[in-house]
């Protein structure tokens, strides 16, 4: 006799948010245990191994996610390093500077090694995982491993004009329903991180694809795009 089939309700009648936002029941028939952190790939159902030819250097998939910032592969992130980053993949002067400040300033002690403030504001990639604030999409969790099928749902949930691709209205109330009650710093820094994404990876039709945000996640993004910038300013010259 065969197995009867467990029914798992993912919709509650008096709760219409869990109808609004659907999340998806077939991910275990396209990627192996979807629900199980990852601590050095970012998959999802159509790159079940995650980014090919990645290196992750065994580093975690958030670790990987910063190690583009750290420009002389020492550990260590100073705000020149991010600087010259974002002028690397294309920002421009004033918007680097700004995001420079923006992350050392809220990042930098949390990751120190000691007590004690640092007057350089250093971010120390073993310790990111401390850096992680609240109101995100939980696509990384506390230590630093990605789970895909948090990412997945980023996409079930929010994604109704194109399938995998968000437009700036869904991305900004995908922001909007992560919130954590009275997270105001969550709050912003997810809008600023999403809203910065967006600008570097928005497609010509104005959406962000799913394969983006993916790339995002493990920092291979990064390196796509400041060579594309490169090539970009190459040609022009």
């Amino acid at each position: 006799m065969a197995a009867k089939e467990t029914v798992i309700a993912t919709v509650a009648e008096k709760a219409p948010v869990t109808s609004e936002r659907q999340i998806r029941d077939d991910l275990d028939t396209k990627l192996p245990k979807p629900y199980v952190p990852r601590a050095v790939v970012a998959p999802d159902t159509e790159n079940v191994n995650g980014t090919w030819g990645h290196k992750h250097n065994n580093m975690s998939v958030l670790q990987q996610h910063v190690a583009f910032f750290d420009q002389d592969d020492d550990g260590i992130i100073y705000p020149s390093e991010t600087y010259r980053g974002f002028r690397i993949l294309g920002f421009n002067p004033v918007a680097s500077f700004i995001f420079m400040i923006l992350v050392h300033i809220t990042m930098s002690y949390a990751t120190l090694p000691s007590w004690l403030p640092s007057p350089y504001f250093p971010i120390y990639i073993q310790n990111i995982h401390k850096a992680k604030h609240g109101s995100d999409s939980a696509t990384y969790d506390t230590e630093g491993r990605y789970i895909p099928a948090n990412l997945e749902n980023i996409f079930s949930k929010y994604a109704h004009t194109v399938p995998d691709k968000l437009t700036l209205g869904e991305l900004w109330h995908m922001t909007q329903c992560t919130r954590n009650a009275f997270d105001f710093f969550g709050w912003t820094a997810s809008k600023l991180e999403w809203g910065a994404l967006y600008v570097l990876a928005k497609d010509e039709e104005g959406y962000l694809s799913k394969e983006a945000v993916r790339r995002c996640f493990d920092g291979s993004l990064f390196q796509y795009c400041s060579k594309t910038h490169k090539a970009a300013t190459t040609k022009m010259e």
